[in-house]
């Protein structure tokens, strides 16, 4: 991922300072100068933060002054990327202070600014304020002609969106956003599609069979599209061989089917190094097997217990007969997203959701 000074830098915080500059002529933004000046060593969120309160500062009212202020920011075609988060920000946190909350503007402008970047993280607090009143508004942006507006429906609800707060409101009502989804499942935008894959994954964690009745409800009306998008939604309920997301992906269980493995090729590994195994599947069956197969390493934490990690090895259709065998090699080098602990680890393959050959190695620090 970039760093915060290559999105959101001295050099976009200038150009937020010329842009906001051109609509409140002899306005001299002291806090924004300031603020863009005093960027160094801040996280992105917190550049955003800095950047929005500046904003608030230096641009003082009520929320409809503020309105008509950034749609006149609007009419510049050079107020568009990482700057243009901040002023989303703005938006949200000028609406929510007013007596009632601004809620319903404050979305309007959002879908407008969304094109020029994303108020996907900005639109979190108003839901979290009143979701009733949201939704609605939420749910007509799935038939806007543009394709940000669109994805914002999806992407700014989703229940686990990346870098954004929670929605609490959104956690405790995972139904809530499904008619979102309905209505997008079909897009003709692949960037709407995606997201749309992604936030009915996010929903897998708390709610498999609302997931999986969705998917199994867009597989009866599909596009050329669908297939593809359900199977990345059910990308984690699949790697926890979830039966029923499995099955309808077409990977029933296969008794006709052997699996002979993890065989390692040595009892230790070093950290830093792989560890190489093979797997041999055989259809002993009559009929062709449609097989989803993955392994699953057991890792060691600190406190002696074991959590799972599944990764993916292949999917093939064996024919009546027919043997494979698989080699992978699996990596234990250094990474920012783990931290490795010597001892005894274990190493099992997963077919159809089904776990086989569990087997243990060691660990060397």
């Amino acid at each position: 991922m970039p760093f915060a000074d290559e999105l959101l830098g001295p050099e976009v915080a200038a150009r937020l300072v010329e842009a906001v500059a051109r609509i409140v002529p002899g306005n001299r933004l002291p806090a924004l100068r300031r603020a863009a000046d005093g960027l160094a060593g801040l996280s992105l969120r917190e550049r955003s933060d800095l950047l929005a309160g500046a904003l608030l500062a230096d641009l003082p009212g009520d929320y409809a002054g503020l309105d008509r202020q950034f749609r006149e920011l609007l009419t510049d075609p050079s107020a568009q990327g990482w700057l243009v988060w901040p002023v989303t920000e703005a938006v949200t946190a000028r609406a929510l202070v007013q007596d009632p909350p601004a809620i319903t503007p404050a979305l309007h402008l959002l879908a407008a600014l969304t094109p020029r970047l994303t108020a996907e993280f900005a639109i979190r607090p108003l839901l979290a304020a009143d979701l009733d009143q949201c939704l609605p508004i939420v749910r007509s942006w799935t038939g806007h002609p543009d394709e940000h507006v669109r994805r914002l429906a999806s992407e700014g609800t989703r229940a686990h969106l990346p870098w954004a707060r929670k929605v609490r409101p959104i956690l405790d009502q995972p139904h809530c956003t499904i008619p979102v989804l309905d209505a997008l499942y079909r897009d003709d935008s692949e960037y709407v599609r995606r997201s749309v894959a992604n936030h009915l994954n996010d929903l897998s964690r708390a709610e498999p069979g609302l997931v999986v009745e969705t998917a199994a409800r867009w597989l009866a009306e599909p596009d050329g599209n669908t297939p593809r998008l359900v199977r990345h939604a059910l990308r984690t309920l699949v790697k926890k061989g979830h039966p029923e997301a499995l099955a309808l992906l077409g990977f029933r269980p296969v008794p006709g089917v052997t699996v002979l493995g993890p065989v390692l090729t040595g009892a230790t590994v070093a950290l830093g190094a792989d560890l190489p195994f093979e797997v041999t599947l055989e259809n002993t069956g009559a009929a062709a097997a449609n097989l989803a197969v993955d392994y699953v390493v057991h890792h060691l934490k600190a406190n002696g217990a074991r959590t799972p990690k599944v990764f993916k090895l292949t999917t093939c259709v064996l024919a009546p007969g027919e043997r494979i065998t698989l080699s992978r090699k699996h990596s234990f080098r250094k990474i920012s997203t783990r931290v490795y602990y010597p001892g005894e680890h274990l190493i099992e393959v997963q077919v159809n959701g089904t776990a086989f050959g569990r087997t243990g190695f060691r660990l060397l620090g």
